[in-house]
């Protein structure tokens, strides 16, 4: 529908009182009279509540079909069923779920075999998120007509893929609009100026509408377009209508305001009682702040043509639209015409199959770029209207083409989202939604993109774990980002990111070996601080490798070495012009001659496993030093030891002084694996 969601009008129903005390044969003659006028009145009732279903008046025909339901014969299911179907569509128009739900379902147990109560049904369950029932109902659609119905499918798509788009969202965040939103409906936000200080939108508020009474069609009154401002502390003011002769008794909204702040359309549906006007296109003149009587807009000849939901391009050359006119995809498509002058349009164009679906494509609007928002109940989606984002394609000149993308969630839900409005050139605006409303009713939501932020941070040191003063951290980015920068004399730095990008850095020294990281921000949402710390081995002097592990007497690797040796790997990929020697160690216990052999062998080992690494077997010698290496107790083992102290030298005459345990932990710190820089110019010449 091209009005304002719909709402229930509360019917009341009068009943009348038999007096069972009369002599029989009077009771029988009333009986008989009041059988036959009974009968006269059911059927003039449905009569009329079947002409408002058809002028499109659900708020009356609705509640009238409701009261018409209990007084069918039991047996007679069949028009039971069909009266239940007409009163889930009314709900269902109305966007009151759980009363159309409960009608359909009174259909279905009637065994109706109606495919538009399948529809009306998959429809409804789908925005109560009721998705797996949804899909049987849609199935049952596209059983009865499998070649017409083909447009189902996205449907039913969505159905068995929508749990999983749920769990992937976009960037904006949203916010319920408390300020500008009345406990009846509000919706069709439209930003008045560049800085978004001033909104336009539709309400259907209760003390404040022109029109008094309350629409047979929505059930509530007539919407009018109303004005709200921010305040000179930054705040929003209270919503009121657009002063002068601008709002009528009739049904105003969904308006835009063209760039320059001049002109605004807007949808103007007209009421008369026993017709269906449909919608037309007004506009109004801005002149000395105040908006001028409205005019309607001749966007077609045939004045029978509704056309609806007015946008205007960016550029002022085109007036975007809705109508359900033929030459369409089925549904209400978007179309545009040329502008000409204030007063004269091209002929309408149909956007084409790329935006338009056999559902209702509607609310289109631009960003100041060109790019169209519209929501559309015919893709692939959440349930209801969705937002959708359409990118041009197409070179200028050439016939336009189109990127359609959903915006997921938390803009697009369940229920029906659109009216997509952006605030000057940023990336935040308003949008309508009907999500989470019992009655109904739509309200305006704000969206932004939050800021975030990403940093890195940590510290430089060497492979004694004091400060490297002098590093320098090279950040190379795939956006193109390539910097340097310098630590503090602690070691310490810190770097701000970039969102959606893949980062490498390094760290480096003179004197030490350099070390490489990697971190990514790609798809992260939400602020984060990552730690990356960086190790420097100096140069020339023995790194111990820890978590090397071998059988006791044997030179065969273990399987929990693999992450040591990895980041051997590493370093050499990392410094690809050094070459090392890799140096094995044993403890006292055994042979000199047997723990020489035995880390010979073990040095071997290491070497062929890089080389089987993919490292360059000229960069790599290896050499057994059995015991004849002792380690020297520096600071960092001194603190992990107690019963160490700084320039202990672990060989057997110190170690003799030690208890067993301690002596066993002596023996486990000589057993080493070391690699010692030989040259830092390999292949540089």
């Amino acid at each position: 529908m091209f009005l304002a969601k719909k709402v229930i009008f509360v019917s009341f129903i009068k009943t009348t009182k038999i007096d069972m005390r009369r002599k029989p044969l009077q009771y029988i003659v009333l009986t008989s009279l009041i059988i036959a006028s009974t009968s006269c009145s059911l059927s003039y009732q449905l009569k009329k509540a079947d002409m408002k279903y058809a002028l499109g008046e659900y708020a009356a025909a609705g509640p009238l079909y409701k009261r018409i339901l209990p007084r069918i014969p039991a047996k007679d299911k069949e028009t039971r069923a069909v009266i239940s179907t007409k009163i889930g569509h009314c709900y269902k128009y109305l966007n009151v779920n759980t009363k159309s739900s409960g009608a359909y379902r009174t259909a279905v147990r009637y065994k109706s075999k109606d495919p538009e109560l399948y529809l009306g049904y998959a429809d409804v369950l789908m925005r109560m998120e009721n998705y797996s029932e949804a899909r049987t109902y849609y199935r049952k659609y596209l059983a009865a007509d499998s070649v017409n119905n083909t447009w189902v499918m996205p449907l039913i798509t969505s159905c068995n893929n929508v749990k999983q788009w749920q769990k992937i969202p976009s960037d904006y965040s949203v916010t319920k609009m408390n300020a500008f939103n009345d406990r009846r409906g509000d919706f069709g936000p439209a930003v008045g100026d560049d800085d978004g200080n001033v909104v336009y939108l539709t309400s259907s508020r209760k003390n404040q509408a022109m029109g008094r009474k309350l629409s047979k069609i929505t059930g509530v009154r007539n919407n009018d377009i109303y004005v709200v401002k921010k305040d000179i502390k930054g705040k929003w003011d209270k919503p009121l209508p657009i002063p002068g002769d601008f709002n009528s008794t009739n049904d105003e909204g969904a308006c835009t305001v063209t760039a320059d702040g001049r002109m605004m359309y807007f949808t103007l549906c007209r009421y008369e009682a026993g017709k269906t006007l449909g919608a037309e296109i007004y506009r109004s003149e801005r002149s000395g702040g105040e908006w001028m009587a409205p005019q309607k807009v001749e966007l077609v000849k045939d004045s029978s043509i509704t056309t609806a939901h007015p946008a205007m391009s960016p550029d002022d050359s085109y007036l975007y639209f809705v109508s359900d006119m033929e030459g369409g995809y089925g549904g209400k498509d978007i179309w545009r015409c040329a502008k000409k002058s204030d007063n004269e349009w091209g002929t309408p164009v149909n956007l084409g199959p790329e935006i338009n679906t056999a559902g209702d494509e509607m609310f289109p609007t631009f960003r100041y770029d060109g790019t169209l928002y519209f929501s559309s109940n015919g893709r692939l989606g959440f349930g209801g209207l969705d937002i959708y984002k359409a990118e041009k394609t197409n070179k200028k000149g050439e016939k336009d083409t189109w990127k359609v993308t959903n915006l997921l969630t938390p803009v697009n839900s369940s229920s029906d989202d659109f009216g997509m409005t952006f605030i000057g050139k940023e990336d935040r605006g308003y949008f309508s939604s009907n999500r989470q409303e019992p009655k109904g009713y739509d309200k305006i939501y704000m969206f932004d993109v939050p800021e975030v932020e990403f940093v890195v941070k940590g510290q430089v040191l060497d492979n004694k774990g004091e400060p490297v003063s002098d590093a320098v951290i090279r950040i190379i980015g795939d956006n193109g980002v390539n910097t340097k920068i310098k630590v503090k004399k602690d070691g310490s730095y810190k770097y701000k990111l970039e969102k959606g990008v893949k980062y490498v850095m390094q760290a480096s020294a003179r004197g030490f070996l350099n070390e490489k990281g990697e971190l990514s921000t790609v798809g992260l949402r939400n602020t984060k601080s990552f730690t990356n710390d960086f190790g420097l081995p100096a140069a020339g002097k023995p790194v111990t490798v820890d978590n090397i592990f071998f059988d006791f007497g044997k030179y065969t690797l273990r399987k929990e070495s693999e992450e040591a040796l990895q980041g051997i790997v590493k370093r050499l990929n990392d410094n690809p012009n050094i070459t090392i020697e890799i140096g094995a160690h044993t403890d006292m216990v055994g042979s000199e001659d047997t723990n020489m052999n035995l880390s010979a062998k073990r040095a071997e080992s290491v070497v062929k496993y890089l080389i089987e690494s993919g490292i360059d077997k000229e960069r790599l010698t290896s050499k057994g030093y059995g015991e004849t290496k002792p380690v020297e107790v520096d600071a960092e083992l001194a603190k992990e030891y107690s019963f160490l102290k700084e320039g202990d030298i672990l060989n057997e005459e110190f170690l003799m002084t030690l208890t067993d345990d301690e002596r066993e932990m002596a023996n486990q710190i000589n057993r080493r694996i070391e690699f010692t820089v030989l040259k830092m110019t390999y292949k540089m010449f």
